[in-house]
């Protein structure tokens, strides 16, 4: 057996079976001119029965792309490895039946899946924007943040809704496409998180993580180099309730992949890079008690315990983050009195108009998908500017002291409320809510 290139390490069971079937081979066992243009994977039980691997999906397409025509798997993941067209699946359940099938003594059908089905059968949400009632204002920011891709910071006291809010938030997205779905699929199915059921990702992504995670498991890494929570969030939400809970440093490595929309992890024998294009939603109180600014209960913090749970997050962070929304109490006369807010599904067409309008802007450009990624460069080009607005801008950022980094965030968010409202361009009353939606990161 030769497993080259011997400088790359390898891991996982899933050369349990070509191995088995190769020593066949070379033993003269199994005769079969099939091997040559064939894939396999799989880990072999001492029964004999194959049983599924993680990964799957991205053996499929690197076989395809290498001119393989058929791909020997565990049933369990036939249909997995079907989402790749042009390429024949075969569902494998023992030892015994690669052989005969191999051998020519029997034959089998081939897998397949049509995507479309996937999407019309599982395209749906268990939670929906109608079950939110009142935060006109936080509802509006989260809307133009889905339009354009922006990071999002909701501040406020507890039981205002804002864990609520940021679970419904993957609801009002564009719908994924077939390409988001297979790489948010690829990733998953690299971390054995992939359900048994669910050959295809076609809802976005919602990953919470614990604020006790660690820099690793927030990252990726590992002696054998894993995807960590960002890029399980890939083409979805990365919420992170309680944001100065987590560990400082933990928050300091997400610099990288907001900026880049990828995570790159070094170790001494390998490089491995993963997708994280994901949107940041954070969540936090106003003080330790929580209550500072509260109509109704009285906060119990010192000025000094509010600055030290304050500077847990640093300027460089607060300012990668696009949108600062306060999301004041709602009383119980007004959720009583409230009528059934607006559902996921009104919320989502408008975004999918504004996402159309920005897909004609990039149709040029590569690598740009949505406002929020347009560099410094692709802001000069698309985001012009009145005199008017550009005076009420200038102003703004004297006034407020703002970093360029965040000038050039405030013309994406003005471009993306332009693009909701059918506007080629922003205009003053675009500008002058974009900047409102920075206000709250100066107050802290």
């Amino acid at each position: 057996m030769n497993l080259a290139p011997a400088a790359v390490k390898k891991e996982g069971t899933g050369y349990d079976l070509p191995i088995a079937l190769g020593i066949l081979a070379a033993a003269g066992i199994l005769k079969s001119a099939l091997l040559e243009e064939t894939a396999i994977a799989g880990e072999l039980s001492l029964d004999g029965s194959v049983r599924p691997v993680p990964g799957v999906l991205p053996m499929a397409l690197a076989a395809r792309q290498e001119g393989v025509r058929r791909f020997l798997v565990s049933a369990a993941n036939a249909a997995e490895a079907a989402i790749v067209q042009g390429l024949e699946i075969y569902g494998i359940e023992r030892l015994a039946q690669a052989v005969e099938f191999l051998a020519g003594v029997t034959t089998l059908t081939p897998i397949s899946i049509d995507p479309a089905d996937l999407f019309a059968r599982h395209d749906q949400y268990a939670v929906d924007f109608a079950d939110v009632k009142g935060q006109e204002y936080a509802k509006r920011a989260m809307e133009i943040a889905a339009s354009g891709g922006h990071n999002l910071l909701l501040c406020g006291v507890p039981g205002t809704g804002k864990t609520m809010m940021a679970r419904r938030l993957p609801t009002i997205f564009p719908d994924l496409t077939l390409e988001e779905a297979i790489e948010t699929t690829k990733i998953f199915s690299t971390a054995g998180m992939l359900p048994a059921t669910t050959p295809l990702l076609v809802t976005r992504p919602f990953r919470s993580p614990h604020h006790t995670v660690s820099d690793a498991g927030l990252i990726g890494g590992g002696q054998m180099p894993r995807p960590g929570e960002v890029s399980l969030a890939h083409n979805g939400v990365l919420f992170l309730d309680e944001l100065p809970e987590f560990k400082k440093h933990v928050l300091e490595v997400l610099r990288q992949p907001l900026e880049d929309g990828t995570v790159t992890i070094a170790r001494a024998a390998t490089s491995l890079n993963f997708p994280a294009r994901f949107m940041l939603v954070a969540a936090m109180n106003p003080c330790p008690c929580g209550f500072l600014g509260d109509r109704v209960r009285p906060c119990t913090c010192s000025p000094l315990q509010v600055q030290r749970y304050r500077s847990r997050l640093s300027g460089p962070l607060l300012d990668r983050i696009d949108m600062h929304i306060d999301v004041p109490a709602v009383q119980v006369k007004e959720l009583m009195g409230q009528p059934v807010g607006e559902s996921s599904a009104a919320i989502r067409a408008r975004v999918n108009q504004a996402r159309m309008r920005q897909q004609r802007r990039f149709a040029g450009a590569s690598r740009i998908y949505c406002n929020a990624q347009m560099s410094a460069k692709d802001v000069k080009k698309y985001c012009r500017l009145d005199a008017a607005s550009a005076e009420l801008l200038n102003q703004s950022i004297t006034r407020l002291g703002l970093s360029a980094r965040a000038y050039h965030r405030i013309l994406k968010i003005a471009l993306t409320i332009a693009d909701l409202a059918g506007a080629e361009s922003p205009v003053v009353s675009h500008v002058a809510e974009a900047v409102q939606y920075r206000r709250m990161q100066y107050d802290l």
